[in-house]
């Protein structure tokens, strides 16, 4: 079982066994929201399954909304649908990639653990290394898949609140870390939201970092040091991750738990709705 990140040789062993798989394609552009149905009709990784932010990773409508935001999570129920329409079984690995460095596959990632799902890893470097490494591609349409009743188990992972960080606000028992790049967390410019800034305490960590230069995840131990210089002194275990709409947060938590420093909380509403109620502080600098 994979539970946080598999190389590209894993997963063409893998492949390769007689053990259930399952592979998701989650490229999406923030800017250009058909960008990534474009993309995986161009090339994916051969049998992958198409999972967009917007339609199938994302709430349609807000009554079945789990968390507030620009990406507001679907309902448990709804997401097990989605998951039993495209036949993902509990007794299979999942893998998750995209091609825009980790920036929306950890999104499905974390919905999976929240699903109850533990055997789901992030492609270490996404379609790029998949590529580098003659990894087999397809193109067009996805493969057909049989239909399940996907059954939904605990949660394994943990869901906070705007309330709850509210209400924990300034307190030991809370380390906020903010995964927004650091013009953004400053409050210097806010391409996306009505107010610029962030949750006053809170640390910044660019989910970025989290990369090197060839696009795969630092060695944890070079992560947790990262990690530790960053927290200070500070317990793992009270960590709470954001960004703008609970997305791109989750690399961070990722990086965390392959540090060994645990699996921490998501802030899922993040930082659109938290400065969607005026009566939030907001700091700046």
């Amino acid at each position: 079982m994979y539970t946080t990140l598999i190389s590209v040789s894993q997963l063409q062993a893998f492949m390769t066994s007689d053990q259930p798989l399952m592979v998701f394609d989650c490229s999406f552009e923030l800017m250009q929201a058909t960008a990534g149905d474009a993309q995986y009709q161009e090339s994916h990784v051969a049998g992958a399954v198409r999972a967009d932010l917007d339609h199938n990773l994302s709430a349609q409508e807000a009554p079945d909304a789990a968390s507030g935001g620009r990406h507001p999570l679907p309902s448990r129920e709804t997401f097990a649908a989605w998951l039993g329409s495209v036949g993902l079984r509990p007794d299979m690995q999942a893998v998750v990639y995209d091609r825009q460095g980790v920036n929306y596959c950890g999104r499905l990632w974390w919905l999976l653990k929240w699903a109850g799902h533990e055997a789901v890893a992030v492609l270490d470097g996404g379609l790029p290394a998949w590529l580098a490494a003659g990894g087999a591609v397809a193109s067009g349409d996805g493969p057909t898949t049989q239909a399940s009743n996907y059954p939904l188990t605990t949660p394994r992972t943990e869901l906070v609140d705007t309330d709850t960080v509210a209400g924990k606000l300034a307190r030991p028992g809370q380390t906020i870390v903010d995964a927004r790049g650091a013009p953004r967390f400053r409050g210097e410019v806010e391409p996306l939201d009505p107010v610029a800034g962030h949750i006053p305490g809170a640390l910044n960590r660019p989910f970025t970092d989290n990369l090197g230069p060839d696009g795969l995840f630092k060695h944890a131990a070079q992560l947790r040091t990262e990690f530790e210089t960053l927290l200070a002194g500070r317990d793992p275990a009270t960590v709470v991750h954001h960004c703008g709409s609970g997305v791109s947060a989750v690399p961070n938590l990722i990086a965390m738990e392959v540090a060994g420093l645990g699996r921490t909380a998501l802030y899922a509403g993040s930082w659109s709705e938290w400065c969607s109620d005026p009566s939030r502080p907001v700091a700046q600098s």
